[in-house]
């Protein structure tokens, strides 16, 4: 993200409510590819988002242009193990690199203990898919959830693991 005015951090349950409205926002194209309006992103509650803002396994970051957040992640800690989930950017600023500087800016927040991470989309998200390899992200397999398939695949965190990979390539 080249704006100056761009910050990342911690989302705080006072930023709930704009976190839910982005990720509403950012997931509608995903509902629409799917013809499916009751996805996850889409279903979620205040009170949930919430809880799990709460949780004490879970960082969510965001990124603001001064006060208006315009992208956010979220992941969940087990052991060596991280998975990221609800990487949203705002509809009016997709394709500007934001979702990639998301990817990376969460590698500080992991614990050291951290090994792999894993991250899932639809399989028929080709732009996702496409963001996650271009990334060192490796298909591992799909899965069925209800009428969905999800694709799972991971990063290995190596010596060099909190190094991005190029993002000009």
């Amino acid at each position: 993200m080249s704006n100056s005015t761009t910050t990342i951090a911690l989302v705080e349950d006072d930023h709930a409510g704009e976190l839910l409205t982005l990720r509403r926002a950012a997931f509608v194209t995903e509902a629409q590819l799917y013809d499916d309006p009751h996805i996850p992103p889409l279903t979620q509650t205040l009170a949930e988002l919430r809880d799990d803002l709460a949780r004490d396994d879970v960082v969510t970051i965001g990124a603001w242009e001064g006060h208006r957040m315009i992208g956010s992640v979220r992941v969940e800690i087990e052991d060596e193990k991280a998975t990221l989930g609800r990487l949203a950017v705002a509809p009016d600023k997709q394709a500007r690199g934001i979702g990639t500087e998301m990817l990376f800016a969460v590698l500080p927040y992991l614990p050291e203990q951290t090994k792999e991470i894993w991250v899932f989309t639809g399989k028929d998200s080709k732009q996702n898919l496409a963001m996650y390899t271009k990334h060192g992200y490796e298909e591992q397999y799909d899965k069925a959830a209800g009428d969905l398939t999800y694709t799972y695949l991971r990063r290995v965190l190596g010596a060099a693991g909190a190094q991005p990979v190029s993002q000009d390539k």
